[in-house]
């Protein structure tokens, strides 16, 4: 007597895709701060774009976190285009849910902003301002990303602690709705 195949079916993988507006990149440092624990990760997400993959444009994805504010035209364009591939889409860390410090410069005028760093700021001699194609159009006030598009998830912290990033991405992965419980969220 001979058995036929049976098919066991698998849990399809959660694909996962990061990116960086303005911010510092603190948020993905936070995320590479799992450390060992990138391993098991791994074998239940599959990575698009992120600093582990080093993929610069990222395809469709069940889950996307991204990190900072939106400083220039050049930040809302990645901002739409990466909501779009993203089923879920996760504000991560300070810049991302409220503009953080780049948000600093909200109070000033943006040609007082360039003046003072391309023309009359200490240490600047014969300067200009640049005024290039290839340069984003500044934004005349930095913008929390929920201004432009829909964000499902709010990761907050500057950055979100290893612990906190862990703890929602194993609670999603599980099918659970996202719990910080106290001590995970820390501004430092």
């Amino acid at each position: 007597m001979t058995r036929a195949a049976v098919e066991i079916p698998t849990k399809k993988k959660l694909r996962v895709a990061t990116t960086s507006l303005a911010g510092c990149f603190g948020c993905h440092m936070s995320l590479l701060d799992i450390d060992e624990r990138l391993v098991p990760l791994l074998e239940l997400v599959e990575l698009d774009a992120s600093p582990l993959t080093d993929i610069k444009h990222p395809g469709p994805c069940d889950l996307g976190l991204i990190e900072g504010g939106l400083c220039n035209a050049d930040n809302v364009r990645m901002l739409r285009v990466f909501r779009e591939q993203c089923k879920v889409l996760v504000a991560m860390g300070a810049c991302a849910i409220n503009g953080g410090l780049p948000a600093q410069r909200n109070h000033l005028d943006i040609r007082d902003c360039l003046q003072t760093v391309y023309l009359s700021g200490h240490g600047v001699e014969r300067g200009f301002i640049p005024n290039d194609p290839e340069l984003p159009l500044p934004l005349k006030q930095v913008h929390p990303l929920h201004d432009v598009v829909k964000i499902d998830y709010f990761l907050p912290g500057c950055p979100p602690s290893a612990e906190a990033i862990w703890q929602f991405l194993t609670d999603i992965i599980a099918g659970r709705t996202p719990h910080l419980g106290h001590g995970l969220i820390k501004y430092d």
